[in-house]
């Protein structure tokens, strides 16, 4: 009878228990999220605690409102309670992966960050990048991303060249996937009325834009790294020792194609082989516009538009299409088919309106025919008026390239008609002027 009792006694009080333990968990959170949000770290310690210790599963925000308080407390510790700090901080991350493991990729990110701003080993910190690369590349801070593959330049560029190169491609294409992600972003910002943005609008793509910059940055950095192995000398015997077991991945075509691309190897016999293969192993719009590129080499001039059409056609997404459609632009450029080129800048940017490099190739290509466009001293180097404004354009539109834009106007700059030039010609200041030939535009004389 007693143990019936008892049982009887438990039914009716655990309910109790646990809601007295839930309301405590709820008073105790909203407590320390007070405190939080007043930014008084001190104050909300003890309720915060609290809650991790007996309510872990509350609320992801004792996690991120938590790793604040903890980086606080290590910030301001005393040398003796250092460790302890470190340890804290450390017991966030990890229990966090124990009851919300749905972010794991950008806590192992953020684990690698921390580790390294403690003077933690490289190979600790590599450990924690692998792990965030393995999860998801898209979740490497711009930061990480240069760390994580200078570390694996460094141990694999004379063992094992196709990690490097593999490691290389993906982190790119993390990149391209973090670039794409925040340019729509502020795409759709831009799209707004720009007289009544928000604050929280504008604060936001001041953030995506530097998030972009950073983004640029670290690609530079990237190329830089690479450049020791990856020339032409040494991209075409590797890709052509590799090319027999490869010739219907279209994820390996894919990329030997791209590196052989980008660094102008594609006069070698073998980059034509590479994009025949790659075009039969994925016939997706990037391999089109790769094919498309060889036919026109090759004088197979209406083939070659009739893929580059194709290519556009296939694709759905605006950012993707831009993209080749700048592809193909750069492809015309080579062949000298500038006015085309241009055509395509102009269609890539009625998709993207940010698409920066759009407008630095339309202005390279306006350079690069100064001395075709202009009958004098005057006309010729009005012809880098058109260039600078164009540059001066790219850069507006996309803040993340204003280090490359910058070079492309300063280059120009140097270049426009001086005032003597103007004298001379008798030309004024302010007036209008027609540049001609295939350019065929308006701009302001200087």
């Amino acid at each position: 009878m007693r143990l019936l009792f008892t049982l009887l006694f438990l039914l009716v009080t655990t309910p109790i228990v646990f809601a007295q333990a839930n309301a405590d968990c709820t008073i105790k959170y909203n407590l320390f999220k007070g405190d939080y949000n007043a930014k008084n770290y001190d104050a909300a310690y003890e309720n915060w605690m609290w809650c991790m210790d007996n309510c872990p599963t509350l609320s992801v925000n004792i996690y991120k409102y938590g790793i604040k308080i903890a980086e606080y407390k290590l910030e301001n510790a005393a040398e003796a309670d250092k460790a302890a700090a470190a340890d804290l901080v450390m017991r966030v991350y990890n229990q966090r992966l124990e009851h919300y493991p749905k972010d794991k990729g950008s806590i192992y990110d953020a684990i690698a960050t921390f580790k390294g701003e403690q003077g933690a080993p490289e190979e600790e910190v590599y450990s924690w990048l692998d792990k965030t690369f393995k999860e998801d590349p898209t979740e490497l801070s711009p930061k990480n991303i240069y760390k994580f593959f200078d570390i694996i330049l460094n141990k694999y560029k004379d063992s094992d060249t196709q990690r490097v190169f593999d490691t290389y491609d993906e982190v790119g294409e993390a990149i391209e996937l973090k670039r794409e992600y925040y340019t729509k972003k502020i795409d759709v910002i831009n799209a707004k009325d720009s007289t009544s943005l928000s604050k929280k609008d504008t604060k936001n793509r001041k953030i995506y834009q530097q998030l972009m910059t950073n983004l640029s940055i670290v690609e530079g950095g990237l190329d830089q790294k690479l450049a020791s192995i990856s020339t032409c000398e040494r991209l075409i015997p590797f890709n052509r020792k590799n090319f027999d077991a490869n010739k219907t991945n279209g994820v390996w075509l894919k990329r030997a194609v791209s590196r052989m691309y980008n660094k102008e190897c594609t006069e070698d016999p073998l980059y034509d082989e590479l994009v025949e293969a790659y075009v039969h192993a994925d016939p997706s719009p990037n391999a089109s516009v790769f094919y498309a590129g060889i036919l026109m080499k090759n004088g197979e001039t209406n083939k070659a538009m009739e893929y580059f059409k194709r290519a556009v056609d296939q694709e759905t997404d605006t950012y993707k299409k831009a993209g080749y459609l700048y592809k193909i632009a750069d492809i015309l450029r080579k062949k000298g088919r500038k006015s085309e080129a241009r055509n395509y800048c102009y269609q890539a940017l009625d998709l993207q309106p940010t698409m920066g490099r759009a407008y630095l190739l339309i202005a390279s290509m306006y350079a690069s025919s100064a001395n075709s466009c202009g009958d004098d001293v005057v006309s010729k180097r009005m012809v880098y008026v058109a260039a600078l404004n164009k540059a001066r354009k790219a850069k507006s539109v996309d803040p993340s390239i204003s280090s490359i834009a910058n070079r492309f106007i300063n280059s120009y700059a140097d270049n426009i008609p001086t005032t003597k030039d103007l004298f001379v010609a008798g030309v004024k200041s302010g007036s209008i002027h027609k540049i001609g030939c295939w350019i065929n535009e308006t701009v302001r004389v200087p």
